[in-house]
C-alpha cells in the first residue's frame, strides 16, 4: 500500500469498516504505543525523515493524537515504549505522560552494562510511571549476556521490580531471552512483536527456535506481545483472521493465555494499516475464544507483566 492509498483509507475508516465490535464491551490496556514530536526542533532519531518506510508515521505522535486513532475500541490506557536512544527523552517521555492519563507507563531506554545505568535507573524510576526498560538482545548485543556488569544491571531491574522489554525477535534474540532468564530467573521479560517472526525454514535455526520456544514455555515471567500481526504476502496484507490464526494459535501454544499481551504499535503500524484493522483481528480471536481468555489477553495480563498506574476510573484492576 502506497502512501496515498494509506491515507485515502485511513480518512475514511471508521470503526464499522474494520470490522471491529463498537463499543468494546471489555477495557483495552495497549502495551505498546511510541511517542515523539517530529516538529521539535533538531527533530527526532526515529522515525527518519528521509526514509520513505517512515513517512506515513513522521508526524507528531502524542496523547491527544493517540486519542482520536483508538477512539471507540474501548482502550482506556495505554503504555510507552521508547524508540529513542537519546538519555533525556526518558525525561520527555515522562513529562508528557505525566500531562495526560491515557498513559499509565512508559519502558524506557537505558543500556544495562554501562556505568550510567544504575544512576538513570535510580533516577526515572522515582517516577512511577518508569516501569522497566528495552534492549534488543539480538545480534551482537545478544554477547552481553556473558558480561557479569550486564546481569548484575538486570539483576538491579528486577530487584526493582520492573520489566525488561526485548524487540525485534529473532532467533539470536529468542536465544537471548532465554539466556537472560536463566541467569535472572526473577526478572520479567516482555518478548515484543513475535507474530511478526515466523519459524525459520533453515534446520540450524529451526532448532534454535525451538529449543527456545520449548524453555519459554515453562517460564511464566516470560510474557510475549500479539503485536506487529499484521505482514504482507504477495505484495498484499491481508485482512482476515483465517490468515493469521495459525501464527497466532503457534503463539499461544507455547505462552498460554496468561502471557499474552494486547499492543497496537502505534504509529509503526501504520506502515501496515491503521490501528482498527489489526485491532478486529486480534479481538475477533480471542474473543473467539470467551470473555474470560479476552480479558486476559486486553487487560488482565498487562497488570502482571507491568504493574501500570491505574490513573481514572475506567482503567480496570484485578
Amino acid at each position: 500500500m502506497n502512501r496515498r492509498t494509506f491515507l485515502g483509507v485511513a480518512a475514511g475508516l471508521t470503526l464499522a469498516d474494520a470490522g471491529a465490535q463498537t463499543p468494546s464491551s471489555i477495557p483495552v490496556i495497549d502495551t505498546h504505543i511510541h511517542l515523539f514530536d517530529t516538529s521539535r526542533p533538531g527533530g527526532v532519531p526515529w522515525p527518519s525523515k528521509n526514509n520513505p518506510a517512515h513517512k506515513v508515521m513522521y508526524q507528531p505522535s502524542l496523547p491527544s493524537r493517540y486519542r482520536k486513532v483508538v477512539d471507540g475500541l474501548g482502550i482506556v490506557g495505554a503504555i510507552e515504549i521508547e524508540c529513542s536512544p537519546l538519555l533525556e527523552d526518558n525525561q520527555w517521555v515522562l513529562d508528557v505522560a505525566r500531562d495526560d492519563t491515557i498513559m499509565v507507563g512508559t519502558v524506557g531506554h537505558l543500556t544495562p552494562g554501562t556505568p550510567e545505568f544504575r544512576p538513570n535507573l535510580e533516577r526515572f524510576h522515582k517516577n512511577p510511571l518508569f516501569r522497566g526498560v528495552r534492549y534488543g538482545l539480538g545480534g551482537q548485543a545478544g554477547q552481553e549476556v556473558d558480561r557479569p556488569e550486564f546481569i548484575a544491571d538486570l539483576k538491579a531491574l528486577a530487584d526493582a521490580d520492573l520489566v525488561m522489554d526485548t524487540a525485534n525477535p529473532s532467533v539470536s534474540l529468542l536465544e537471548g531471552v532465554v539466556q537472560v532468564s536463566d541467569r535472572v530467573p526473577n526478572l520479567r521479560l516482555v518478548i515484543d512483536h513475535l507474530p511478526q517472526m515466523l519459524r525459520p525454514t533453515e534446520s540450524v535455526a529451526q532448532a534454535s527456535y525451538d529449543a527456545s520456544m520449548k524453555a519459554i514455555k515453562g517460564r511464566p515471567q516470560i510474557y510475549v506481545k500479539v503485536s506487529e500481526v499484521l505482514r504482507r504476502a504477495d505484495d498484499k496484507i491481508p485482512v482476515d483472521l483465517d490468515f493469521y490464526r495459525p501464527r497466532i494459535d503457534e503463539v499461544l501454544d507455547v505462552f498460554g493465555i496468561d502471557r499474552v499481551l494486547y499492543g497496537s504499535d502505534w504509529p509503526n503500524a501504520d506502515q501496515w494499516l491503521p490501528v482498527p484493522v489489526g485491532f478486529k483481528i486480534v479481538q475477533e480471536y480471542f474473543m473467539g475464544k470467551g470473555r474470560a481468555a479476552a480479558e486476559k489477553y486486553f487487560w488482565r495480563n498487562s497488570i502482571k507483566a507491568y504493574k501500570w498506574v491505574k490513573r481514572t476510573a475506567s482503567q480496570p484492576q484485578a
